[in-house]
């Protein structure tokens, strides 16, 4: 496994703040909210913020439900492999995946060796009232969320506990788990 470098705390007028030195990539179930807590952290680290799941509609020119409705999962899959690592290279950035991605053996492997990696955890019932707000979920499309989700969690929080770091998001508010997350990095 690559060499983790900590991250470094930089002096800017009274108030430190967070250096990354490499990409950290935000991993979990869909609906756990690594978009807007990935803006959300992003912004207090001064670094640029990558949803994963834009990135391979930009190069597709396709949404992701067409993607899976065209093509197959399998397909989808491996296109979000090949955006993932373009989106690893270059300036250290936040990235949110796909809750998908970190399945994936190749994904999981690339992101574990090459960015520091946060499972954003929640209680099943917390996603299933978050996903039933918008309808672009391909996995759930016809389906109960609760039992979806929840067979979803048997397979992928096994291979989420992968990641570096463990962090709960639950109701409170996304700025509460971007302090948990910041204080981890900084651990």
């Amino acid at each position: 496994m690559a060499e983790h470098l900590e991250p470094k705390k930089r002096k800017s007028g009274m108030q430190a703040a967070l250096v990354i030195d490499r990409p950290v990539v935000l991993v979990g179930m869909m609906g756990v909210g690594k978009t807007s807590i990935g803006k959300r952290l992003a912004d207090r680290l001064g670094a640029p913020f990558v949803d994963a799941d834009d990135e391979i509609e930009k190069a597709a020119g396709l949404s992701i439900t067409e993607i899976f409705a065209k093509f197959g999962e399998a397909y989808f899959r491996d296109g979000e492999r090949r955006v993932i690592a373009r989106l690893i290279e270059g300036a250290p950035k936040v990235i949110a995946t796909g809750g998908g991605a970190f399945v994936n053996d190749e994904t999981r492997i690339l992101i574990l060796e090459r960015a520091t990696s946060i499972w954003l955890n929640a209680d099943v019932h917390v996603l299933a009232d978050r996903v039933s707000r918008r309808s672009h979920r391909p996995l759930l499309q016809g389906k109960d969320p609760v039992t979806v989700l929840t067979d979803l969690g048997e397979v992928r929080n096994p291979l989420y506990a992968a990641a570096n770091i463990h962090i709960r998001s639950d109701t409170s508010p996304h700025g509460r788990t971007v302090e948990n997350i910041l204080k981890a990095l900084c651990a």
